[in-house]
């Protein structure tokens, strides 16, 4: 999982409950195989696995192309950025004063008023600031 939201640029970010139930199908129908090494499952493909990611290449693509799935490649970097924003603020949540967390709670609170406006203003006028 922390492979495809790397790989995605951090567009994406399955949770357990889709992937697990995903690779338990695969497994079902011998596309791929479970290997458990210090409590780790890894799965990789089979030779039957293999054979049909070939021959079905062009209907499926590649799955770490953004772009390809209809997502900017900028959601990436925003989602990235989003990540680091909680992180931080999770950092002020645990370890800050009550006035450092009302700071923060100020300041969170202007960044989401100030994202809703950029959805607000035209086209036009986004490409002028």
């Amino acid at each position: 999982m922390q492979e495809v939201e790397d790989r995605s640029g951090g567009a994406w970010r399955p949770s357990p409950g889709s992937v697990y139930p995903a690779l338990s199908q695969l497994e079902d129908e011998g596309l791929v195989e479970m290997n458990e090494t210090e409590g780790r499952k890894d799965f990789s493909l089979t030779d039957e696995g293999r054979k049909w990611v070939e021959e079905n290449r062009d209907q499926i693509g590649s799955p770490w192309d953004a772009e390809g799935r209809g997502a900017p490649k900028e959601l990436g970097s925003l989602m990235k950025s989003t990540k680091g924003l909680m992180m931080a603020a999770r950092q002020v949540a645990h370890n800050g004063s009550q006035s450092q967390l009302e700071e923060a709670r100020k300041i969170v609170d202007e960044a989401r008023r100030k994202l809703y406006g950029i959805l607000a203003r035209s086209e036009e006028e986004q490409e002028q600031s």
